[in-house]
């Protein structure tokens, strides 16, 4: 089995603490998520440094593995394996987002809430292959359903958000009714090695 590529990952989370570490997040979201997204779009353009661990899809479902938290909380990166066919509830993240595909191919449906009822309706579909990167946002679009658009084979996105994302409280939206609930969605059980431990990898453990 060839060895990850570690080192193309250790540069895209140098060059998003670099942007972060300058930006005021309130102020210069627009800044982040321009410059965040020809970066991610640069990782996910080769795939070969996501470990077989972080890769591996669940039979049903999907999986979500913490590959980084920055130690202030400023951002995020996080793998999706997503099993033939799993979708996500409709859900909101109350931070920027920006959604890379890897591997495969997924469908992002848009909703908004309706000004009138404060239902969400769909809004727009758009269809991810690999190399693509999408954005959500509170300013430009935070409500969202994701799914895996191959019903015979996984797909994998990476996802970088403004937050520690699998702590944060955020929503989840019955499309049959008009209510939002609560839920923080955490990760699921295989975390990336210490990426910056470069002892791992002379040990061979990287």
């Amino acid at each position: 089995m060839t060895k990850p590529n570690v080192e193309r990952l250790r540069r895209f989370l140098a060059d998003m603490t670099s942007l972060v570490g300058g930006a005021k997040q309130d102020q210069d979201e627009a800044a982040i998520v321009e410059v965040g997204s020809r970066l991610l779009g640069q990782l996910v353009a080769h795939d070969d440094w996501l470990p077989q661990a972080q890769a591996a899809a669940p039979a049903t479902g999907y999986a979500q593995h913490l590959l980084y938290c920055d130690a202030q909380e400023r951002f995020s990166v996080v793998g999706f394996v997503w099993g033939p066919g799993a979708f996500t509830p409709v859900h909101d993240h109350l931070a920027w987002g920006l959604i890379g595909m890897l591997r495969g191919s997924e469908i992002e449906e848009r909703y908004e809430r309706d000004l009138v009822t404060a239902c969400v309706v769909p809004t727009t579909e758009t269809v991810l292959a690999p190399g693509d990167v999408g954005v959500v946002s509170p300013t430009l679009g935070d409500i969202h359903r994701v799914r895996n658009a191959l019903a015979d084979r996984p797909s994998i996105s990476i996802h970088v958000y403004g937050s520690k994302i699998g702590a944060t409280r955020r929503h989840v939206f019955d499309l049959a009714g008009d209510c939002a609930r609560d839920f923080v969605s955490g990760y699921s059980d295989t975390p990336l090695p210490n990426i910056w431990d470069r002892s791992r990898d002379a040990a061979g453990r990287g």
